[in-house]
C-alpha cells in the first residue's frame, strides 16, 4: 500500500512539474499591418516596444503570408496548412450567416478527417487556451467552445487581482492564447489621438502617384503602428507583471499588409512580405533570420515549442528546430475577395518572385471594395486623365495584366520591371513554372477548380449588383426564381 501511494505521489509530482514546466505560447496577431517598424529598418517612426521584442528573439526578414487577405491566411494559419489545401481560399467564404442575413443553403466546409485546429490540439495536451480580440474569421466549419476555454472581443490586462486572460485557467495550467490587435482598422482610436506623423515626411513607393490623398493614406498607418506599438508594450508588461514573460513563447505575425492597392489582398511584397518576431525560452536573442518562411509555419513551430508532436497532415515546417532546412521556395494564393473574382498563384524564392496571373483578361483596378475610398476614386480620375507615368500603370492598366510576371527582388525591391519576357532570365522563369507546377501537384491547390455554384450564389447575396465579374453569369439567374 504504502509503495502504491508512493508512485501515485510521485506520478502526480512529475505531472504537475511536466505542465508547470511546459511553456506558455503566445500569437500576438497584428491585423492589416505592413512591417514598418524602426527594427525593420524604417526611419519615420520608432517603435521601441515592438524593437524590444525583436533584441529579445529572432526577427524574420523573409515571413511571407499564405494569402494576402485575412480569412484565407487565417484559416492556413490556424491548420498549418494552405488555405487551399482545405477549400479555404475563397474569403469570407463558409459563412452561415453574413452581417445579420441569414444564407440558407451555403457552402459548407467541413475539414477533412485528421485535419484540426491548432488551439483544440493545444486543449488536448492539457493547455488552457483563449483568444481576445475578437478575430477567429475561418472559411470551414467549426465549433469555438471546442477550441477556446475563453474568447472575448476585449482585452482585460488588469492582473491577477481583477482577473485577465490567462489567470482564469487551472493552476499550474500552461496557456495557448492569441491576442488580437486591430492595427490597420484602428482609425476611429488612432483619429481620436490625432495626426502624429506629418504627412509631408513619408515615402511614396514609385508605383503610387504623389499627390495628398496617398499620402494620407501611408501617414495615417503610421499612425497606426504607433498605436499598435503601444498595445504590444501593454502585452509585454502584463506578462512581465504577473511573472511569465519568461516562460511564454511569442509568435508576432501580421496577418497582411495594409490597405492600400497594391498592398491588402495582393500578393506582391506590400501584401505579403510581413514582419514576424519570436522569443521565448531556449530562443537566443539579437538574432536576424533571411530564409523563407510561410505563415502556415508558424503552428507546427508553437507544437514543438510546447513538446507536442506535430501531425502529419500539417504541410507547415517548425523552422525554429535544430537542423532545420531553409525552404527552396513558398508559395502564397489569390482567390475571390469580397465579390471581386480573381485567382493569382506567387512562388517566392530566395532571388526572385514569379506571379501566376490566372485572370489576365480582366485588370488589377476591376471593381473592389475599395472603389469608395477617395483616394480611389483620385486613382480612377488620374487614370482616365492619362496622369499616371508608366510605372505607375502598370498595375492601374485598365487593359488587364500579364499572364506570368517575375522580378529580381534583390535589385527591384518594388517589383517594377517584369523579367518574364527577358530571354535573359528564361531559366529561372521554367524553374519557378516548375515549382509551382510540384506544389499545385503536392498540395492539390483547390483554388485551380472554379468556385462552386453555392458559392457564387452566397456571394451573390451578400453583394447583390456588386458582382459584375462574368463568373456570377453562372449562377445569376438562380438568384432571380
Amino acid at each position: 500500500m504504502i509503495r502504491k501511494i508512493a508512485l501515485f505521489l510521485l506520478v502526480t509530482l512529475s505531472a504537475n512539474l511536466i505542465a508547470t514546466d511546459r511553456p506558455n505560447v503566445l500569437w500576438i496577431y497584428l491585423e492589416d499591418v505592413s512591417g514598418w517598424f524602426s527594427c525593420y529598418g524604417d526611419k519615420v517612426i520608432k517603435t521601441p516596444h515592438i524593437d524590444s521584442l525583436a533584441q529579445s528573439g529572432i526577427r524574420f526578414n523573409r515571413f511571407y503570408t499564405s494569402a494576402g487577405v485575412c480569412s484565407a491566411m487565417r484559416s492556413g494559419t490556424i491548420l498549418g496548412m494552405m488555405q487551399t489545401s482545405v477549400g479555404a481560399h475563397q474569403h469570407r467564404s463558409c459563412r452561415s450567416t453574413f452581417r445579420g442575413q441569414d444564407m440558407g443553403e451555403y457552402d459548407k466546409n467541413v475539414l477533412p478527417e485528421g485535419v484540426e485546429l491548432v488551439p483544440k490540439i493545444f486543449r488536448d495536451a492539457g493547455y488552457y487556451s483563449f483568444n481576445v480580440g475578437g478575430k477567429d474569421d475561418f472559411n470551414f466549419e467549426f465549433d469555438l467552445n471546442e477550441i477556446y476555454d475563453h474568447y472575448d472581443e476585449k482585452w482585460n490586462f488588469k492582473g491577477a487581482k481583477d482577473g485577465s486572460e490567462w489567470t482564469g485557467r487551472p493552476k499550474g495550467k500552461p496557456f495557448f492564447g492569441q491576442i488580437q490587435i486591430s492595427g490597420g482598422k484602428s482609425g476611429g482610436r488612432v483619429k481620436s489621438i490625432g495626426v502624429l506623423t506629418p504627412r509631408d515626411r513619408v515615402p511614396v513607393p514609385p508605383y503610387y502617384p504623389d499627390i495628398p490623398e496617398v499620402r494620407e493614406e501611408i501617414a495615417h498607418h503610421y499612425d497606426c503602428l504607433l498605436f499598435t506599438d503601444d498595445q504590444v508594450g501593454q502585452i509585454i508588461a502584463a506578462l512581465k507583471r504577473d511573472d511569465l514573460y519568461d516562460n511564454t513563447v511569442i509568435f508576432l505575425i501580421s496577418d497582411h499588409g495594409y490597405k492600400l492597392h497594391r498592398h491588402k489582398q495582393m500578393l506582391y511584397e506590400g501584401g505579403i512580405n510581413m514582419p514576424c518576431i519570436v522569443r521565448g525560452p531556449g530562443i537566443q536573442a539579437g538574432q536576424v533570420r533571411d530564409d523563407l518562411i510561410n505563415s502556415i509555419d508558424i503552428a507546427p513551430a508553437s507544437l514543438a515549442a510546447a513538446g507536442i508532436s506535430i501531425p502529419k497532415k500539417m504541410e507547415g515546417q517548425d523552422f525554429l528546430a535544430k537542423g532545420y532546412k531553409p525552404k527552396k521556395y513558398t508559395v502564397s494564393a489569390r482567390d475571390r475577395c469580397d465579390y471581386t473574382i480573381e485567382k493569382i498563384r506567387a512562388v517566392i524564392t530566395p532571388r526572385f518572385k514569379y506571379l501566376r496571373n490566372y485572370t489576365d483578361d480582366r485588370p488589377f483596378m476591376q471593381p473592389t471594395y475599395k472603389d469608395g475610398w477617395p483616394v480611389s476614386i483620385k486613382f480612377r480620375e488620374m487614370m482616365a486623365a492619362g496622369e499616371m507615368n508608366k510605372t505607375q500603370m502598370i498595375f492601374f492598366d485598365p487593359d488587364g495584366k500579364d499572364p506570368e510576371e517575375l522580378y529580381d527582388l534583390r535589385k527591384d525591391p518594388h517589383e517594377i520591371k517584369n523579367l518574364a519576357r527577358d530571354p535573359k532570365f528564361a531559366k529561372h522563369l521554367e524553374k519557378h513554372r516548375a515549382y509551382l507546377a510540384e506544389w499545385i501537384k503536392k498540395t492539390g491547390d483547390k483554388g485551380q477548380e472554379p468556385e462552386s455554384d453555392i458559392g457564387l450564389l452566397c456571394a451573390l447575396k451578400r453583394w447583390g449588383e456588386k458582382c459584375v465579374n462574368p463568373e456570377y453569369d453562372r449562377v445569376r439567374h438562380l438568384i432571380r426564381e
